[in-house]
């Protein structure tokens, strides 16, 4: 039944998603030549036939690019950035058909290239609008009951209470979870309403005696050795069945797997930046970014080693050691914010909020982060990147090595001038588990993209921080 109604559904989805595209098509071609007044060049009907083509072009684009897919799990951000892909392949795609076409029809020379650029504008507007229009009306109806998942949990793991929590916190996903097959608790025990059924024993005549949409397999650490004997009950029942792993602590979100001659492996840790292109990318970036800031902000510089060597004794560039890339320790320059102290007293100490060494100027600059502007040097030298977990004192990187999970995993990359748990508001005397989350989540989706958000970001939340001290 919920497979009949998601053909339905989907079939429905592709004919309102052809009605979008020509709805798209037509307000570009009134804005184009209505609105603007521009010359038209080849009559609608011409315009009218060229639709014929783009419509179903777009429908396969769509489908290729994963927007027929179920809407409970899909975030609307997923969503949008598919329809951002496609209708941009789509653009490339009809405008390189169209330049090819213009050595053997005349139309081609005729048809506006800029009436294009407005569709795929109002197309992706459009797009986006009716599917969250779509979104909303479903959970709508399956918060009232109706177009519900129905789903069995076998086995009661840590991964099956994080399932139940998600489902209770996310209603408009239409789950129903009739129970949990458990071999270790009780008949009867509940967690925030799900049940116990039986053991797992009992799983086939479960499924022979209730119609179940879903599987899901969460069994405990300990229980993986039934795995086999479950998933080939599952899979004879012919229910769709999903492996919810009872060690997510470990296995990161989106895991990096490998095929070693059918061998599957699954990497703990997926680093894009391992990759040599892409190692490159980031390097060049980098230095062309710190040469550019180097000169921008020399005014700025300028000005700070004035105020510092003028208003306070010591050294004008304060270079401290600091953990990097592969573990290896650099010295990390900042201008100097605080009284001169010596390095036995200097090492262990953490800055609080008005701690007694900073000084006058050091306050300013630390709060505005001027003081971490030398390191732009060090990103020339390499120890460095523009976007990176922020580097840690060795005492400190010790320390929490053994305290905070997965904390040695942001050695795999260059520290950075700035990063994303920093524009997060994680900086200074804030929560360190919270900061590694950030830097992990940096370390696992990293683009270039990513790392020019963080930059824009940056001076917008990460040059004034009230964590500053």
């Amino acid at each position: 039944m919920i497979k009949d109604n998601q053909r339905y559904f989907n079939r429905l989805h592709v004919v309102i998603d052809a009605f979008t595209i020509c709805v798209a098509y037509l307000l570009s071609w009134v804005y184009k030549f209505i609105i603007l007044g521009d010359d038209v060049g080849l009559s609608f009907l011409q315009y009218c036939i060229v639709l014929i083509p783009i419509v179903p072009l777009y429908l396969v684009l769509y489908l290729a690019f994963n927007l027929y897919t179920s809407k409970r799990m899909q975030g609307r951000r997923l969503e949008g950035g598919n329809i951002i892909k496609a209708n941009s392949i789509g653009l490339l795609l009809v405008m390189g058909t169209l330049f090819l076409l213009r050595s053997y029809n005349v139309y081609a020379d005729y048809y506006s290239k800029a009436m294009l650029i407005y569709f795929y504008v109002i197309n992706i507007v459009l797009e986006t609008a009716v599917r969250n229009a779509i979104r909303m009306g479903l959970r709508k109806i399956r918060r009232s009951g109706f177009n519900l998942r129905h789903i069995i949990f076998v086995g009661y793991s840590r991964a099956a209470e994080a399932f139940i929590d998600r489902i209770r916190a996310n209603p408009q996903w239409g789950y129903n979870v009739q129970g949990i097959l458990d071999d270790n608790k009780e008949i009867g025990y509940t967690y925030k309403g799900i049940s116990i059924l039986g053991t797992t024993d009992e799983l086939e005549e479960i499924l022979e005696n209730n119609r179940l949409d879903e599987i899901a397999l969460t069994l405990g650490l300990q229980e993986y050795y039934k795995l086999k004997r479950i998933v080939a009950t599952c899979e004879k029942s012919g229910v769709h069945t999903k492996f919810v792993p009872d060690y997510n602590d470990i296995i990161p979100t989106r895991p990096y797997t490998e095929d070693l001659m059918g061998l599957p492996v699954v990497n703990i840790r997926h680093v894009p930046l391992t990759n040599t292109f892409n190692m490159i990318c980031k390097r060049v970036m980098d230095i062309a970014g710190a040469v550019v800031a180097i000169v921008v902000f020399s005014p700025v510089m300028l000005v700070t080693a004035i105020l510092v060597k003028t208003t306070s004794k010591g050294p004008l560039i304060y270079k401290q050691e600091r953990v990097g890339l592969h573990n290896q320790n650099f010295q990390m320059y900042k201008f100097r914010s605080m009284e001169v102290q010596s390095a036995k007293s200097e090492k262990k100490a953490w800055t609080v909020r008005n701690d007694p060494r900073v000084t006058a100027v050091g306050r300013f600059i630390r709060r505005t982060s001027i003081d971490e502007l030398p390191q732009l040097f060090n990103i020339l030298k390499g120890d460095m990147s523009l976007v990176g977990p922020r580097p840690e004192r060795p005492f400190f990187v010790e320390k929490f090595r053994e305290e905070i999970p997965r904390y040695m995993v942001k050695h795999q990359v260059r520290p950075g001038l700035t990063g994303w748990a920093q524009v997060n508001g994680y900086r200074g005397d804030t929560s360190i588990k919270k900061r590694i989350e950030y830097d992990l989540y940096y370390i696992e989706n990293w683009t270039i993209g990513l790392d020019i958000k963080i930059l824009f970001l940056t001076f917008f939340k990460g040059f004034v921080n009230k964590n500053a001290y």
